[in-house]
């Protein structure tokens, strides 16, 4: 198998408003110096706040095709970002319990449930009767993401201790190809949505996902951007490498069933392993030396994980009901494939 290709790297284009909120942020980014509306009692968990969330952050990422630069310091777009920002945050910290017991929260993290109704995610299901439709809606959603793997965490390096921060550097090399682009995660991603029949695009599937996907990843880049929430965002990070092996374990097994190559498979075979071993590094040379220097932190790296694992089980709650339902997880069907 030979090393994949790098994906496309065109800037995304704008995507479509999903109400005013976000029909003003794309307006200003075209040009429009109208002043922006209060987010007033908008819905932290909606369309229309997650979408703007996300296109106020991808001003700090790569930005959008005929954006310019200046955008990303506009100070109407950041304090309506903010005041987004709070009413999401407000909204998460309402949802998951607050504590400071890191040590007993990542212990449960890496106890695989077990026993009647304990196999019910999306992994799960894909693994048992997921259908090859269903598999390219999940990288769809995942894609989001992926595309731009390891990025809203390498924004939390400079803000910590110095112990801390080589261990979490040692695990964002392995996310970045250990120094060869072409084993970069986003680039193995990008490699599978191709093989799936996807476009590798950056940005090109922000109109068919929801809010709840966007959620996901619009808390990994606002605990990123604030220096205050350094520790939330290294929970998330915790999370993501502390319990996705089993679930990368479970998708390899999926897509080998659905007969999908080596070439969709190596990507998720990749986090099979790598993410067996950045448990113990995270865990050993990132939460311990952290809360060490920096003990009153323990209840926000507590907060991140559970508000990060909350968001992915709205997200896999949404997308199950919609395949229970015989429905597409989209808001835009994929092409060829049954929609509503």
């Amino acid at each position: 198998m030979t090393a994949p290709p790098y994906p496309a790297t065109g800037l995304a284009p704008l995507p479509t408003a999903r109400g005013p909120l976000s029909g003003a942020v794309l307006d200003r980014l075209r040009g429009d110096p109208a002043p922006l509306p209060a987010a007033g009692d908008a819905d932290p968990w909606g369309e229309d706040l997650h979408l703007a969330l996300h296109c106020c952050y991808e001003l700090h990422y790569r930005g959008f095709a005929g954006v310019g630069d200046e955008y990303e310091w506009d100070v109407d777009l950041l304090g309506l970002r903010v005041a987004l920002e709070e009413r999401f945050l407000a909204a998460l910290r309402s949802a998951v319990p607050a504590s400071d017991d890191v040590a007993g929260t990542v212990d449960a993290l890496l106890v695989e449930p077990v026993g009647p109704g304990a196999e019910t995610g999306v992994t799960h299901h894909l693994l048992r009767r997921g259908e090859r439709r269903e598999l390219r809606e999940y990288v769809v959603h995942r894609s989001i993401y992926h595309l731009k793997e390891a990025d809203p965490q390498a924004w939390v390096i400079p803000r910590l201790p110095p112990a801390a921060k080589a261990g979490l550097v040692t695990v964002e090399h392995d996310e970045y190809g250990a120094g060869d682009a072409a084993n970069m995660h986003a680039v193995l991603f990008a490699a599978m949505m191709r093989d799936l029949g996807l476009s590798d695009a950056y940005g090109a599937y922000v109109d068919a996902v929801g809010a709840e996907t966007l959620a996901e990843v619009n808390f990994m880049s606002l605990c990123g951007l604030r220096r205050s929430l350094r520790g939330a965002l290294v929970g998330q990070f915790a999370l993501v490498e502390l319990t996705s092996s089993p679930g990368s374990e479970r998708l390899v097994r999926a897509m080998r069933r659905l007969s999908c190559g080596p070439v969709a498979t190596r990507f998720y075979d990749e986090h099979v392993e790598a993410d067996a071993v950045h448990e113990q590094v995270v865990r050993r040379d990132v939460l311990a030396p952290l809360l060490h220097a920096e003990p009153a932190l323990a209840a926000d790296v507590v907060f991140g994980i559970r508000a990060a694992a909350h968001l992915g089980e709205r997200l896999g709650d949404r997308v199950l009901a919609r395949w229970s339902a015989g429905e597409s997880s989209l808001r835009t069907p994929l092409p060829g494939e049954p929609g509503r």
